[in-house]
């Protein structure tokens, strides 16, 4: 377990470099005292690339580095479906984002990070309406239980995620922490998810309609 969360750690810190943001609003991160990228050019990095398309790119691997570093393929795939769908495109987006199983897992702080939130669930330790559950990607809706194994119960990383401060629970996701469980209530809006960086939807759909 310590090697896997070794693993994720170095993911997330990699993609956080990457992008030079303290993208999940962790206390514990570089980024909190460093506003710029690492490298040999330290703070003159810092601005990069201004023109349109940057801005678009920057948007579209931010919001994919938030849920996990989603696939390319996989995340495309959300927005042609979120532009099918009536209603404002961004807004659709962020909801079929926020009902990914690990999202909700995570928004429901079963899990400290959302890679841990995917390793719970391929491990087969969450159960969506008391059925086990183990594709990360599962579409979960408004009614569905999501509940945590017994073994899971008595793990460290899921009790302290629990009792973290670091972040507060949401709306949408109504948690039963004494008994390790979660109900989604409904599937939010952009300005309802509490992302602790700025996100623009807007700029990822603009990227893929070109």
């Amino acid at each position: 377990m310590a090697r896997a969360g070794a693993k994720r750690s170095t993911r997330k810190l990699k993609i956080a470099r990457s992008l030079g943001v303290n993208l999940w609003g962790q206390a514990k991160s570089p980024f909190n005292k460093r506003k710029y990228k690492p490298g040999q050019h330290g703070p003159t990095s810092r601005g990069g690339n201004n023109s349109a398309y940057a801005q678009q790119m920057r948007a579209k691997q931010t919001l994919k580095g938030y849920y996990g570093n989603i696939g390319e393929k996989k995340f495309h795939k959300y927005y042609a479906e979120a532009d099918n769908m009536k209603g404002d495109t961004p807004d659709n987006l962020i909801g079929l984002l926020e009902r990914r199983l690990d999202a909700v897992v995570y928004r429901a702080k079963l899990a400290p990070t959302v890679f841990s939130s995917r390793q719970l669930i391929n491990h087969g330790h969450i159960y969506v309406n008391g059925k086990r559950v183990k594709i990360p990607s599962y579409r979960v809706n408004p009614g569905d239980v999501i509940t945590v194994s017994e073994k899971a119960k008595q793990m460290p990383l899921v009790v302290l995620a629990l009792e973290s401060g670091e972040r507060n629970f949401c709306d949408y996701v109504n948690v039963d922490s004494a008994n390790f469980t979660a109900t989604f209530v409904r599937v939010p809006a952009f300005a309802d998810v509490p992302y602790p960086v700025q996100m623009f939807p807007e700029l990822v759909v603009e990227f893929y309609s070109r």
